[in-house]
């Protein structure tokens, strides 16, 4: 829990139900704090981009209440909240000129007009839009334009600066760009941005803190290294990064460990995570560049043997789809070498892991 002080925003068993029955948000409560990159992350209909309206102003909650700098702000309207949005679309007005889109906000706000010129001057420099500011939105790349979205909801300094999938439209290369972009500003302005998309990637590369929301509800909040490599669910497992997942059930649950039988192939040893009796069904997950090709004999816990259904180059590692334990979308991901040139299809083959890179979830 953030100290009050260090809290940007605050959710408080907020709640959202569009035709007053099925809630959208399900007691949401979180704590965002002052200067963080705080990104929520879920597949369509989650609740994420609710979340982030309810913020804006854009939706009302149902219940609960949302704290801006320890201000109720659940009856401001959107525009008395100083918070900056910034949109997929860019949200730019067609008809006038960068510098034009740039002093609108400040002109609302009726700042004097030298200090409208110096601070739409300094938002162009920091977005690298200097010699820009004469054109207009059409006449910008899809990166420009965004570019400028996001130097307008900054021009005001407000509090809170919301990202609703705003590089979901640019290509990829063009989107991988922004992501550092948006990423030095945060770090040299020390902003508190709350970013909203589906891309797990883009999450993960931001973020100080990832928030994975399933049906309504944060399946786990935490770094990205720990949503990555420390799942607590078997959604949060499957979502962020690509899985093998075994089925089977539990014979022994002692601690930190556990053993797993699947169904004619044999015991896997792994990590509990939710488990909580014997004789349980359980899903295994495994990532997939946590597989060894041609371990030692008895120098990993679980080692099986497979078939190589195929080869796929992918220029810095190489992807094997083996048929292992009763599956055969089993996953290998390994750097790539000369020795990823000797592997062929049909080929047999040996592939084990370690028990902590394998996670045991209950099946509900």
């Amino acid at each position: 829990m953030l100290h009050a002080n260090d809290t940007a925003v605050q959710f408080s068993g907020v709640q959202k139900a569009y035709d007053g029955h099925a809630l959208v948000v399900k007691n949401l409560d979180l704590d965002i704090a002052r200067g963080e990159f705080l990104t929520l992350l879920g597949p369509s209909g989650s609740g994420k981009t609710t979340s982030l309206m309810m913020l804006a102003g854009f939706e009302v909650p149902t219940r609960g209440r949302i704290f801006l700098e320890g201000r109720p702000i659940d009856k401001l309207p959107p525009h008395k909240r100083d918070i900056g949005m910034v949109f997929q679309n860019y949200a730019l007005f067609p008809h006038m000129t960068v510098e034009e889109n740039l002093a609108f906000p400040l002109k609302v706000r009726k700042l004097a007009r030298l200090e409208v010129e110096t601070r739409t001057k300094e938002a162009l420099d920091m977005v690298r839009l200097g010699p820009y500011g004469q054109r207009r939105p059409n006449q910008l790349s899809g990166g420009q334009q965004q570019r400028v979205a996001l130097a307008r909801a900054l021009i005001f300094n407000p509090n809170v600066v919301l990202m609703d999938e705003p590089l979901g439209a640019l290509d990829k290369q063009l989107r991988e760009q922004m992501q550092l972009e948006i990423k030095r500003i945060h770090e040299s302005l020390g902003l508190t941005v709350i970013y909203v998309t589906h891309d797990q990637g883009e999450a993960l590369t931001m973020s100080n803190r990832v928030a994975v929301f399933n049906d309504g509800v944060i399946q786990q909040l935490a770094p990205p290294s720990e949503i990555y490599e420390r799942p607590q669910s078997a959604f949060v497992a499957q979502f962020i990064g690509e899985n093998n997942r075994l089925q089977g059930r539990v014979v022994k649950l002692d601690g930190d460990e556990c053993k797993v039988e699947i169904p004619g192939q044999g015991i896997v040893q792994a990590t509990p995570i939710d488990l909580d009796a014997v004789g349980r069904p359980s899903v295994l997950s495994l990532r997939p560049e946590r597989v060894v090709l041609e371990p030692a004999p008895g120098s990993l816990p679980n080692i099986f043997t497979g078939v190589v259904q195929e080869v796929i180059y992918l220029g810095d590692h190489v992807r094997i789809r083996t048929s292992v334990c009763g599956h055969n979308d089993f996953v290998i991901k390994i750097q790539n070498s000369g020795a990823c040139a000797q592997i062929r299809s049909r080929e047999a083959i040996t592939i084990g892991w370690k028990r902590e890179d394998c996670r045991a979830f209950g099946v509900t």
